[in-house]
């Protein structure tokens, strides 16, 4: 697994925790990319958050919304399961390791 892949896992990690804990479990591609960089130390773009929230759609995690310019993801019960390490897909990171 290259450098790439382990910051692109850890970040799809962290958009399901954050989700877990923001109310309604609903948060903004332009709010997440604020938490990912202020509270994780990911420098990303708008556009990769747009892109990962995308992902994490097609895996049945999250659910995704056009609101304007931004998105809007919800999340899943399956996507709060892999959060809190309950249930397991490839290409995010499980919670501790």
């Amino acid at each position: 697994m290259s450098y790439a892949d382990i910051l692109q896992a850890d970040v799809r990690l962290v958009i399901l925790r954050t989700l877990s804990e923001l109310p309604a479990n609903r948060g903004n591609s332009s709010v997440l990319c604020s938490i990912l960089d202020a509270k994780y130390g990911h420098a990303v773009t708008r556009d990769k958050v747009k892109t990962e929230f995308r992902w994490l759609e097609e895996q049945g995690l999250v659910a995704v919304e056009e609101a304007g310019s931004v998105l809007v993801a919800t999340l899943r019960e399956r996507g709060a399961e892999v959060a809190q390490g309950r249930a397991r897909v490839d290409g995010v990171k499980r919670p501790g390791a």
